[in-house]
């Protein structure tokens, strides 16, 4: 079972960028999907972005046009890239994956907190 670590988030000012990491343990190349999700306290994690073997791209409306999500086969690795920032898109950032459509999600691991703030 691949394993995911995310990492790259930090504490960055309104309108600033970041990207965050989501490296795996193992081959991603026949991964169906993979996701980038957040959450803050109180709240249900929230989709925020998705991209599929075929390199099909998906983003919550509130993120359209800033965020951008790639997958680096080499490197085995995922990728937010985060520009235009606003405090509202503090959270902690988690990633995740399922191997076909029908396949559960991996477990959560410990997502990497990013934080706008002036």
């Amino acid at each position: 079972q691949v394993q995911l670590v995310e990492s790259g988030g930090g504490l960055v000012q309104p309108g600033g960028s970041l990207r965050l990491s989501c490296a795996a343990s193992g081959s991603i190349r026949n991964i169906y999907i993979m996701y980038w999700y957040r959450q803050t306290p109180g709240k249900q994690r929230e989709l925020v972005a998705s991209i599929t073997s075929y390199s099909r791209t998906n983003y919550t409306d509130s993120v359209k046009g800033r965020f951008t999500i790639s997958r680096d086969y080499a490197k085995n690795t995922m990728y937010l890239q985060m520009n235009s920032l606003k405090p509202e898109d503090t959270a902690v950032y988690y990633c995740n994956f399922q191997t076909t459509k029908l396949t559960p999600f991996s477990n959560w691991g410990q997502g990497t907190q990013v934080t706008v703030s002036s």
